[in-house]
């Protein structure tokens, strides 16, 4: 038993010393949970809340002296990642602390208050995936706005942006495209942590109405801009299922914006989630050579064979590449799946994606691309020249307005 205790301990040292970023909880911990004395906390969080011996953000606040934990909220996938994407999270209580768990994604999106009605501070501690789609962002901002109206303190605890804090890619969202997977005008890689993210918006009087929120951040220490995740040495804990890696955080934007079609797999339900292009009808050796002789920079492609165990193409025979971003700083991550449409529309002329794929699906493309123009203007001639000064159009501004709100160099 000694020797089991002695081996826990050492392993929990071994992440802790690896880790060159302390993250938010971390710093709060650290400074004896300044600005939570007395108070009542409320927590949105996931698995991937934890500190870098993968305590979770839970048991350090719910075992903080002179803080009360009262309630925890759950996005996506659930506080304690049991639930599948895109599937509605039930209220519950949780079976570790006793705590009760409130749904903010189900019936409601935002925190009612009847959820904050015992709440003085309410905690945002998630790492997010650094990319506009994935529906955390916009869970902090759907919080941020019910803490506005209600009254309440808003506190982010800072986690990285896995991609790098310098990766700003695509347009911002329009009018017609707002949703709960565009819910702010940022582009589709906007190069924020969640903690500047949510200065932006605030400061910038983005949340509904205008109004600003009473908002803390606690900055990561050690953190530096240009850092992805495996730079930081901080163990990753998977944000959501198809997830699994902090290098898959790099692929989800290069292809989950054709994977809105459902019309080739791009790896989700096969151990690649992201990375590929495959169908039964793709020359894979063919499409390996035209994709690389397009010169992307910082990107190279390969030819893969695979069946997938679930989703699209579930258990037939595919193939088509695999993706490798080489340099992320130079590689055109987000517009590398219109090359690949661009390919296979020449290729194939009779199996256009947006021909072939779900008809039904073709509003939540443009809602996942913020804008109906990147498809309208795609689809005339499928060629990425068409779409390319309208996808980056945003970028410049964006860098400059939101350079004022980084916390770290």
């Amino acid at each position: 038993m000694k020797q089991t205790i002695l081996a826990t301990l050492c392993a929990a040292v071994t992440l802790s010393l690896a880790a060159q970023v302390k993250p938010g909880i971390e710093v709060l911990r650290d400074n004896n949970f300044e600005g939570l004395h007395g108070k009542r906390v409320g927590l949105i969080t996931n698995p991937t809340g934890v500190d870098n011996n993968l305590k979770s953000t839970i048991d350090i606040l719910f075992e903080a002296p002179d803080v009360e934990l009262v309630g925890l909220y759950s996005p996506e996938h659930g506080v304690r990642g049991d639930v599948h994407a895109g599937d509605k999270v039930d209220a519950s209580v949780d079976k570790a602390t006793g705590v009760p768990m409130y749904s903010i994604y189900g019936a409601t999106y935002k925190p009612t208050p009847e959820m904050l009605k015992d709440v003085d501070v309410l905690i945002y501690d998630i790492q997010d995936n650094g990319c506009r789609s994935f529906t955390f962002i916009s869970t902090m901002g759907a919080a941020m706005e019910a803490c506005a109206e209600q009254g309440k303190k808003f506190m982010v605890l800072d986690r990285p942006n896995p991609i790098g804090g310098d990766k700003i890619e695509g347009n911002i969202v329009e009018d017609s495209c707002f949703s709960f997977v565009s819910k702010f005008p940022i582009p589709y890689l906007y190069g924020l942590t969640p903690g500047e993210l949510a200065m932006y918006l605030n400061e910038e009087r983005l949340i509904a109405g205008g109004k600003k929120t009473d908002l803390t951040v606690v900055p990561m220490e050690g953190y530096k801009r240009d850092m992805d995740f495996r730079a930081t040495g901080m163990p990753w804990v998977l944000p959501s299922p198809h997830i699994p890696t902090s290098e898959t955080a790099l692929y989800y934007p290069m292809s989950g914006i054709l994977g809105e079609l459902y019309a080739i797999s791009i790896g989700v339900g096969y151990t690649e989630p992201f990375k590929l292009f495959c169908a039964e009808w793709i020359d894979a050796p063919e499409l390996a050579r035209r994709m690389n002789g397009l010169n992307l920079p910082g990107m190279k492609f390969r030819p893969i064979y695979i069946k997938p165990f679930y989703s699209t193409g579930k258990g037939e025979n595919l193939q088509g590449i695999e993706a490798y971003v080489v340099d992320k700083n130079i590689a055109p991550i987000t517009l590398t799946q219109f090359y690949v449409m661009q390919e296979l529309a020449d290729m194939y002329p009779d199996k256009k994606l947006f021909d072939i794929g779900d008809q039904s699906r073709m509003n939540m493309f443009d809602k996942v691309t913020g804008s109906k123009e990147i498809r309208r203007r795609f689809t005339k001639n499928y060629k990425v020249a068409d779409i390319e000064d309208y996808w980056n159009k945003d970028v410049d501004t964006f860098r400059k307005a939101s350079a004022k709100y980084h916390l770290y160099k």
